[in-house]
């Protein structure tokens, strides 16, 4: 089998502890599986094919693409390579598998072991064909022409083929009858941004929100891969045919439909259909009052899992079934709320309405979990983004969230978001990593409890386990929130190569984040790109005028050479936030940068006493690298409760 002039082979590939069956798509280590997108494994199979040499990306490109395309081929090579090594969780700084050659190409260093037949083809299935025998005598091989036992034997074996023959075309038959009209086996899905029909374009939220609330509720069935609400949202309103768009997400079925709202009414209709083959499974028009919307989207969840063949635990059936009435307006405000958060949780006026909103859903019904559990984020994200106190936020995100769990535990959302408050604000890692992990027990498709725990997992330099959530976000999240968790995986893992690409890929969805611009700054400073980094920085500081970006400029034009430069500016921060609130961490990098470090350990001591949430950035921050050899610095990590790596 060939894809674009790269040869598939049919047998097993295996390496070290990998086993690849190229044919199916799979890479198998011990017992877990993992599939591959096509371009990843065409360029596997170019380096395993020129294992020992090195192929340059022109070959790569030639092979796969051809020549004269209209693609952009370096930025495909470079996801290639990383989504490779996600799945072979493979260091790029310390490659077991394919290692970078600088100005040339990749390499594929791994031994392989001879190639073997995949499943089906297995030794009991040989062992039952007839072996041929050697004949003792030359009577005994040949009978003799026209003899009673020829012709007896003849007939024997010509009715026996006969047999098997109605046999086979007998069963055939019959698994025809069992299996005609059934659908595929469906492992993933995607839920295409329901249509609005009411003939009010306000209403969209409502529509974008009904999407997203199905989305959830399905995130929840175990055996089941969800793609996230980002990911389709780019394809609202689309003309594109669901086999492509089934191709581009990589998924089995797609669920689309519709809604509209009339007064306190809602109607949706839904049908899921076959992705590749564009083929009708089932569908349903669904009528309810608004206060039973919760209760439709349940529904319609567990008509999925049972059309799609999904295994429920008892816990999930059960949620599923329970009944739970929402008041109509308290719904609506929710998901105004949600609209909000989701369009702009990194900016100052969008945080204040979602928090208005989600508000204004707990004073209509009082028993609303996910609304709790939505103000709870609007609280921590305020913080992080500077307008509001840190203790404020963490006393308000506190008692929202202990309200929404108390009111329903199996709120995923919830636990998601107590992780990042015992993560970032209580430096309770264990705390943490049981929320993240309880979040993605109750939801695993819930790409945001994969995005934040890998964000976690690499601030604790627990870099392997960090680039398995890449992997799974890959399969889940094809938007902004998967290349922005990249960026903060490689940045807290210092890997800088890997953070030039990742961030480089985000800026182009976003190139107005001044935060992608510093982190492509950093990148380039790690990697010895001085100029490079100063026009990163440079325009980061055009977007935002934040000081901490000022602090990486200057320390940019030391190590470039151009001292004075950066000591001025050095010298400007410092009297700029001389006494200002909220500022010992900053001040700690400028102290740090102008070579001052008993002033900077006393600024971090006092970022320690005010519980910083920058601290929570210590052990990747490039700023305070001229520290890190001080014992006092251990001593500080230590008094955070990082453990050990």
């Amino acid at each position: 089998m060939a894809v674009t002039g790269v040869v598939i082979p049919e047998k097993l590939i295996r390496f070290a502890d990998c086993e690849l069956n190229a044919s199916a798509f799979e890479l198998r280590r011990g017992l877990r599986t993992v599939r591959l997108e096509r371009i990843p494994l065409q360029v596997l199979l170019i380096l395993i094919r020129e294992r020992g040499k090195v192929v340059s990306r022109e070959a790569i490109a030639d092979q796969i693409w051809g020549k004269d395309v209209f693609v952009d081929v370096d930025n495909g090579i470079n996801t290639a390579i990383r989504k490779i090594r996600q799945v072979l969780n493979d260091d790029s700084q310390k490659p077991r598998f394919v290692e970078t050659i600088p100005g040339m190409g990749y390499r594929f260093i791994s031994p392989i072991q001879p190639l073997e037949e995949p499943p089906g083809l297995d030794e009991e299935s040989h062992e039952n064909e007839p072996k041929p025998c050697a004949p003792s005598t030359e009577s005994d091989a040949i009978p003799r022409i026209g003899s009673e036992t020829h012709s007896r034997g003849l007939w024997i074996r010509t009715a026996a083929v006969f047999s098997g023959l109605l046999l086979v075309v007998g069963v055939a038959w019959l698994a025809w009858q069992h299996f005609a009209g059934q659908p595929h086996v469906i492992r993933s899905i995607a839920v295409i941004p329901l249509q609005n029909l009411s003939g009010d374009s306000s209403q969209d939220y409502f529509a974008d929100g009904m999407t997203e609330e199905l989305i959830t509720e399905l995130s929840r069935i175990e055996s089941l891969r969800v793609i996230s609400h980002t990911s389709v949202m780019g394809y609202k309103g689309t003309k594109k045919h669901l086999p492509e768009i089934a191709s581009e997400l990589g998924v089995d079925a797609i669920l689309e439909g519709s809604v509209i709202r009339e007064n306190n009414n809602v109607r949706v209709t839904v049908q899921l259909l076959d992705g590749p083959a564009d083929r009708h499974l089932w569908g349903e028009e669904y009528e309810r009052p608004l206060n039973g919307v919760l209760n439709l989207q349940r529904e319609v969840s567990r008509v999925i899992a049972q059309q799609v063949r999904a295994k429920l635990s008892a816990t999930q059936e059960a949620r599923l079934r329970r009944p739970h009435a929402v008041n109509p307006a308290a719904y609506d405000s929710y998901l105004k709320g949600r609209f909000y958060f989701d369009n702009g949780y990194t900016k100052p006026d969008s945080l204040k309405k979602a928090q208005q909103y989600f508000e204004e859903a707990i004073q209509t019904d009082p028993n609303f979990a996910q609304a709790y559990a939505g103000l709870a984020n609007t609280y921590l994200y305020s913080a992080f983004a500077g307008v509001l106190k840190r203790d404020v936020a963490y006393r308000s995100a506190t008692q929202a969230l202990d309200k929404a769990l108390e009111l329903d535990d199996s709120v995923g959302e919830a636990h998601d978001t107590l992780a990042v408050l015992k993560a970032d604000f209580d430096w309770d890692w264990e705390a943490a990593d049981r929320e993240f992990n309880r979040a993605i027990n109750l939801a695993p498709s819930y790409s945001c409890a994969h995005e934040s725990r890998a964000s976690f997992l690499a601030l604790l330099g627990r870099r392997d386990e960090a680039l398995a959530e890449l992997a799974k976000i890959d399969q889940l999240d094809f938007g902004i929130g998967s290349t922005r968790t990249e960026v903060g995986v490689y940045y807290a893992l210092r890997d800088y190569p890997d953070l030039i690409e990742a961030s480089k890929r985000a800026l182009l969805l976003d190139p107005n984040d001044w935060s992608l611009h510093y982190n492509l700054g950093v990148a380039y400073q790690g990697t010895g790109k001085f100029q490079e980094a100063i026009s990163e920085y440079q325009k980061a500081i055009e977007i935002s005028g934040n000081p901490d970006v000022a602090v990486g400029l200057a320390q940019a034009y030391s190590a470039g050479g151009k001292k004075v430069e950066g000591e001025k500016i050095l010298r400007d921060l410092e009297r700029k936030l001389k006494g200002a609130p909220d500022s010992s961490y900053t001040m700690a990098t400028v102290s740090a940068g102008l070579g001052q470090k008993d002033m900077a350990f006393a600024f971090l001591n006092q970022a320690l006493r005010e519980r910083s949430l920058n601290l929570s950035d210590i052990k990747a921050d490039p700023r305070v690298d001229s520290l890190r050899s001080d014992p006092r610095f251990q001593t500080l990590v230590s008094q955070m409760g990082f453990p050990p790596q």
